[in-house]
């Protein structure tokens, strides 16, 4: 094993708002076929389990149909030929909107049955791997040992507002298997307590990067990279061009409502500003 790939949780909650079905699935054949490079545990299923249902009830909201209560038709068409074929359509849109919500159902009560994401991914967390940390590992205690002190010490891979120790067993974790296997690891996350976006490349962390060296091996190397499809290649994974592209989709539609809901926070703000400085006008 020359290269192990760790996926972080938002990164596997992604095959959710992924806008081609198509390549999900394909997405989800690569995880199934390489389970024996991928670094996880109970923590990442935790975290996955934790927010899944919440992500899909997120993603459906995107799913709106039309307004038939406000589409008004006027009387002198009311019997026309294309009033009785939006008629025809209307009817078959709200069937298959029916059908749609039982699927939904279906996802968020029996997801082993109906999610094929879920399924991929509990194959993941129960293979018979050296990369995956259960419970029955005895090596899980030195893992939160360490992880308990990173956190403590406020070492990264930490956000300012972290609660929990979840970032640094993921990472204690890595380190373990890179030091055990001498490989290097690519870290799959968009999480800034991991490194920083320039441009279009992912930079991990300083001292991320030097600890990974003394720890592991110096001529081993920890990349970090926001694309799940980048990591195969890194892996010597084939990938095909329309798994890349439907990723490159999702990543920009991320943006996009990042960058929306920037524009309506700052548009909040500025909002009270300006109502306080007309109180304080004399």
């Amino acid at each position: 094993m020359d290269t192990l790939i760790f996926i972080d949780t938002n990164i596997l909650l992604d095959f959710y708002r992924y806008p081609r079905g198509s390549a999900v699935l394909s997405a989800l054949d690569h995880i199934d076929n390489n389970r024996n490079i991928i670094i996880t545990g109970n923590q990442i299923e935790m975290e996955y389990k934790k927010n899944r249902q919440k992500v899909i009830i997120e993603s459906i909201k995107d799913m709106k149909g039309p307004k038939w209560e406000t589409f008004k038709i006027p009387v002198i068409l009311g019997d026309s030929k294309p009033v009785r074929a939006i008629e025809t359509q209307k009817s078959k849109i709200q069937e298959q909107s029916k059908a749609l919500q039982r699927r939904i159902e279906g996802f968020l009560k029996h997801p082993s049955r109906n999610d094929a994401v879920y399924s991929t991914l509990q194959r993941l967390f129960r293979a018979n791997s050296p990369l995956c940390l259960t419970r029955k590992d005895k090596v899980r205690f030195e893992i939160r040992r360490l992880a308990r002190k990173r956190f403590l010490l406020g070492y990264p891979p930490r956000k300012d507002s972290d609660t929990s120790i979840g970032d640094a067993i993921n990472w204690e974790w890595a380190v373990h298997c890179a030091k055990k296997h001498n490989a290097d690891v690519v870290v799959v996350s968009r999480d800034s307590d991991y490194g920083q976006k320039y441009g279009n490349e992912s930079i991990i962390n300083d001292w991320l990067s030097e600890e990974f060296k003394a720890r592991v091996n110096r001529k081993k190397r920890v990349i970090l990279t926001e694309k799940l499809m980048e990591a195969f290649k890194k892996a010597a994974i084939p990938v095909t061009n329309e798994e890349v592209e439907a990723e490159d989709e999702l990543l920009a539609s991320i943006k996009t409502r990042s960058e929306k809901t920037a524009m309506e926070i700052d548009a909040f703000i500025e909002q009270f500003q300006k109502r306080d400085i007309r109180r304080s006008e004399p």
